[in-house]
C-alpha cells in the first residue's frame, strides 16, 4: 500500500518583541503584518504572543520562560511552526529548535518572505533572485543542519587532509551563488539591451511603486490591460511588467509595476532583488501608490521611502496616488492630511477607475519639460527619420512639399536635437 496521506497543514504561533522606545500598538501591527504575510503563504495562524524586552535574548531571542511558554502553547493548540517578527541568528534558531523539538518548525521573517517569494516567482529572473537570496540566507545556517557531523568516523581510515561534510556543503553552497550571480548578472546584461532599445525612442519611464497590497497591479492592469496578477494577498506579484502607454495628452510613457515594498524588509533582500527593483532606479518618474484605508498609512509611506533610499531613488520625482477612496467612507480626514502632506497628490480608486484621467494629466504636467512642440521638413527619401517621428512622438499634421515631409509634431526634447537639421520651427 502506498502512503498517499497529505502532509498536516501548516499551523503557526506568532512570536515578536515589545521594546522600549517602541509603542506598544507598533508590535501588535507588525504582527498583524506577520499574520497576512503568514496567511499570504498558505499558514493557519492559531495564536500570536509578544515580549517585552530591551534587547532580544542572545541564545533563544526571548527568555527561558517565554520560550516554555511557547513549547506548552504549541502542545496545547497542536501547532507545527513558530514565526518570529525579526531575523533569528543562526545559534537563535538552533537553539529554539532543539528546546521546542523535531516536530516544530521554527522560522522567521526572512525566511517567510523568501518562501512566499517563491510561490510568486514566475520569470527566470524571478526564480534565479529567489534562489540567490535563499542560499545566502542559509549560508551561514549550514552548522545547524548538519548535526550529524558531530558523529563522524574516526581513527584508523579517517585521519589526514579530508574535507568535511559541512565544509563541503558550504563549498557547494557559494559555488551555486557564485555561478547564479553569474546568471543573474547575465539577466541585468539582458535587461540594460532591452532598456537601451527602448531608450533609442526616449521616452519617459515611470515606475509604480508603493507598500505590498496597496493596489499598484490593479492601477497598471486598468491604464494598460498589463494582465498582471491583482489579488488582494501580500505580494500577490513578483516579477516586474513594463507596458507602453500613452496619456491623455498623446505623450508616450513607458509604465512599470514593480515588487511592493515592506517593512523590516531585510538589506540582503534588497540586494538581491535589485535587478528586479532596477526599474524603480532608472525611472523618470516615481508614481508612488498609497492604500489611504490602511490604519498605519503614514507607516507604510515611511517603509516605501526607506526602501527608495536603500535603491538611491530617494530624490527622484514622485506622484502619489491616493488609492481605495471607493472605500473611505465619510470620514476624510486621512485623505485631507495626506493631500496636504504630499503637494500634487491624486485621490483615485484604481479598482473603480475614479479619477484616473486626473492621475494621468498630473503625470503628463510632470513630464511636461521632457517634450517640445516641433515643425520639421525632412526629405521623402529619408524614411527613417519620418517613421522614428512617428514612432517616438505624436505627429498632428503631415503636409508634402518639393519633395519634403513637412510635419508638425510633439516630440522628446532630447530627440529635437538628434532631428535638428529638419527643425524648421520649436515651441
Amino acid at each position: 500500500m502506498y502512503d498517499t496521506q497529505a502532509p498536516p497543514p501548516e499551523a503557526a504561533l506568532l512570536i515578536g518583541l515589545d521594546r522600549p522606545g517602541t509603542d506598544r500598538w507598533a508590535a501588535n501591527d507588525s504582527l498583524d503584518e506577520l499574520r497576512e504575510l503568514a496567511e499570504s503563504a498558505g499558514v493557519s495562524v492559531l495564536d500570536k504572543l509578544t515580549q517585552k524586552r530591551d534587547a532580544p535574548s542572545a541564545p533563544t531571542f526571548v527568555g527561558k520562560g517565554k520560550v516554555a511558554e511557547i513549547a506548552a502553547l504549541c502542545q496545547k493548540l497542536a501547532a507545527n511552526t513558530v514565526i518570529f517578527d525579526d531575523d533569528l541568528s543562526p545559534a537563535q534558531g538552533r537553539n529554539l529548535g532543539e528546546i521546542l523539538g523535531p516536530t516544530i518548525k521554527v522560522i522567521d521573517r526572512t525566511e517567510l518572505i523568501l518562501d512566499i517569494f517563491a510561490q510568486r516567482a514566475r520569470t527566470r529572473e524571478g526564480k534565479i533572485q529567489v534562489e540567490l537570496a535563499q542560499l545566502e540566507y542559509m549560508l551561514p545556517r549550514l552548522t545547524g543542519m548538519w548535526t550529524h557531523l558531530s558523529r563522524q568516523r574516526a581513527g584508523v581510515g579517517a585521519r589526514g587532509p579530508g574535507e568535511t561534510q559541512l565544509e563541503t556543503d558550504r563549498r557547494h553552497v557559494q559555488e551555486k551563488i557564485t555561478r547564479l550571480q553569474r546568471q543573474l548578472e547575465e539577466v541585468r546584461k539582458n535587461r540594460r539591451i532591452e532598456r537601451s532599445g527602448r531608450e533609442k525612442l526616449h521616452w519617459p519611464r515611470v515606475s509604480i511603486i508603493g507598500y505590498t497590497n496597496s493596489g499598484k497591479s490593479t492601477l497598471m492592469n486598468k491604464l494598460t490591460d498589463a494582465g498582471v496578477l491583482a489579488e488582494d494577498k501580500l505580494f500577490a506579484t513578483l516579477d516586474p511588467t513594463t507596458r507602453k502607454h500613452r496619456l491623455p495628452n498623446n505623450q508616450n510613457i513607458l509604465l512599470s509595476d514593480t515588487v511592493g515594498f515592506l517593512r523590516k524588509l531585510p538589506h540582503h533582500l534588497v540586494e538581491s532583488f535589485k535587478a528586479t527593483l532596477e526599474e524603480t532606479t532608472e525611472a523618470d518618474l516615481l508614481l508612488h501608490v498609497v492604500d489611504v484605508t490602511h490604519p498605519q498609512v503614514h507607516e507604510q509611506i515611511a517603509a516605501v521611502n526607506v526602501v527608495l533610499h536603500d535603491l538611491d531613488a530617494g530624490m527622484k520625482p514622485v506622484v502619489v496616488a491616493l488609492n481605495k477612496i471607493d472605500r473611505i467612507g465619510e470620514d476624510r480626514s486621512v485623505v485631507e492630511r495626506l493631500q496636504r502632506e504630499h503637494s500634487g497628490s491624486v485621490e483615485i480608486s484604481a479598482k473603480c477607475g475614479t479619477n484616473l484621467d486626473v492621475l494621468q494629466d498630473e503625470i503628463a504636467l510632470r513630464l511636461s519639460d521632457r517634450r517640445v512642440s516641433v515643425t520639421l521638413s525632412i526629405p521623402a527619401d529619408r524614411q527613417q527619420a519620418i517613421a522614428l517621428v512617428y514612432r517616438a512622438g505624436y505627429v498632428t499634421a503631415r503636409e508634402h512639399e518639393a519633395g519634403r515631409v513637412i510635419l508638425r509634431a510633439q516630440i522628446p526634447r532630447v530627440m529635437a536635437g538628434e532631428l535638428k537639421p529638419y527643425v524648421i520651427s520649436e515651441e
